[in-house]
Parts: C-alpha cells; sequence; structure tokens
C-alpha cells in the first residue's frame, strides 16, 4: 500500500498529463497557475488598507489563509498525493468557514444564534464535523465546496436588492462573469477531459486558478461592502476602482468616508 505522502497516491487525477514539463512536478501549468493566489492577497490588503486599519483581524486572517490555499493547492498539483489533496481541499474549507465567521451578516443568522460569539461557535463545530467527514469519500469533496458559492451568489441577491449603487451592482455582475468562466473551466476539465486531451489542450484546470483568484478580487470587496454597511454604521463604505475608473480594466476596492458627524 503507497503512503499517504507518496506521488499520485490522491484519489483524484486532473486532465493535465502528468510529469510531462518536469520530473518532479506532476500537473505543471496546475502547479505554477496558484501564484494567482500570492498576488490575490496583498492585492486585497493594499487596497483595501482603510477597512484593514478599522478592522484588521477578518481580511490579515482570510487573505493568509488565501495564501495556505495557494501553497497546498500547489503541493497537491505538484504531488498528486493523498495528503496533498485533503490539505488543498480543507484549506479551502477552513478559509470560508473563517470569510463565513467573520462577514456573514447578523441579519441571516439563525433565530437561536443570538451573538457574534455564538455564530463562532456554531460555524467551527461545523467545519469541525466536516472536516472529519471529509476523509470519507475524498473525491466528493471537491463538488460539495464547490456547491456552497450557491449559497454565496443567494447571499449577494438579496444585498443587491437592497443597495442603490450601481457601482456595486457592476462589481458584483463581473464576479459573476468570472466564477461563471471559472467554474465552466472546472467541469471542463472535470467532464470532457477525453475532448481537450484530444486536442491536446488538457489546460482547463489551471484557467480555474487564476478565474477563480480573479472572482475573489471582486467578491471580497463586495463582501467588505456590505459588512461596513452592516458593523460600522459610523462610516460610509464607498465603492473606487483600481488604477482609476477610466481605465477598461480595473480592480475595485473600498474606502470609508469620514465619520458622520453625532449632533
Amino acid at each position: 500500500m503507497p503512503s499517504i505522502f507518496s506521488y499520485q497516491s490522491a484519489e483524484v487525477d486532473w486532465c493535465e498529463s502528468n510529469f510531462v514539463r518536469s520530473a518532479v512536478i506532476a500537473e505543471y501549468y496546475n502547479t505554477i497557475s496558484n501564484v494567482s493566489f500570492f498576488l490575490l492577497s496583498p492585492a486585497l490588503l493594499y487596497l483595501n488598507r482603510q477597512y484593514c486599519q478599522k478592522k484588521a483581524v477578518p481580511l490579515y486572517f482570510v487573505s493568509g489563509l488565501l495564501i495556505l490555499v495557494g501553497l497546498f493547492s500547489m503541493y497537491f498539483h505538484m504531488t498528486l498525493s493523498y495528503v496533498g489533496q485533503l490539505l488543498d481541499e480543507l484549506s479551502i474549507l477552513w478559509t470560508l468557514a473563517v470569510a463565513y465567521s467573520f462577514w456573514y451578516p447578523q441579519a441571516y443568522f439563525p433565530k437561536c444564534i443570538k451573538t457574534r460569539r455564538h455564530f463562532f461557535w456554531l460555524t467551527g463545530i461545523t467545519t469541525v464535523i466536516s472536516t472529519l467527514m471529509s476523509f470519507v469519500k475524498p473525491t466528493l469533496n471537491a463538488y460539495a465546496l464547490n456547491c456552497i458559492a450557491f449559497h454565496l451568489l443567494y447571499l449577494t441577491w438579496k444585498e443587491l436588492k437592497k443597495c442603490n449603487d450601481k457601482r456595486v451592482h457592476r462589481m458584483a455582475a463581473v464576479m459573476v462573469m468570472w466564477w461563471v468562466l471559472a467554474i465552466t473551466s472546472w467541469i471542463s476539465d472535470r467532464w470532457l477531459c477525453w475532448l481537450w486531451q484530444a486536442i491536446n489542450f488538457p489546460y482547463f484546470h489551471s484557467f480555474w486558478h487564476v478565474l477563480i483568484a480573479l472572482s475573489l478580487l471582486y467578491c471580497c470587496p463586495l463582501v467588505i461592502y456590505f459588512d461596513v454597511s452592516y458593523e460600522m454604521p459610523s462610516f460610509k463604505p464607498k465603492l473606487e476602482y483600481w488604477p482609476s475608473d477610466s481605465w477598461p480594466v480595473v480592480v475595485p476596492y473600498v474606502t470609508l468616508e469620514e465619520p458622520h458627524k453625532q449632533c
């Protein structure tokens, strides 16, 4: 029986041919495409630095975990090991759990949950149980994680119904566009591998890494915008674009207007 750390001991093998470009990297392009996560985290921290000055822990925590997602994904695709697969998937699970713990609006808490502290406990217990269940059938983990996106889209839709800022609606539309392209790439690599190998282009999972990072680049400022609206009522969130509004391709970030003067 091979070691759980051994090369190609994982239950999942993506479409890209193994050890073609390197003798030590199983899936070369699936590995190096995770660099996008190393660029994502510092970009989020730098652009949203005004939010971090007022509420540092959530974004620093999530940004750090996103770097771990990139590292563990690189390790998995480099080795295709069982341990690598679980580290890759569980790092995503715990990043989502932390993001939910910090940013899930209290307006949507279950009726039995009265405080953010109680919600932390609920999220933590649920995540621990999910972590243990992930060992039962690892091949299903990725599908379960992707299903969480539908809940996030539902929450976004509910918040947009209450928001009249056209910039926020535009940012949400671009986020969804990147996510649709990302999930299409993921599904294509998983289910149409025979086609991409036939035309010698089995690289759609590497596209998934880049496209989902781009989606998160829009998703995180959107979440921050709503978090300020809910949790920091003395500030008004304002959506800005880097490098400037006039550029055809921009990166959104959130600034905080000065606190409202008290009577």
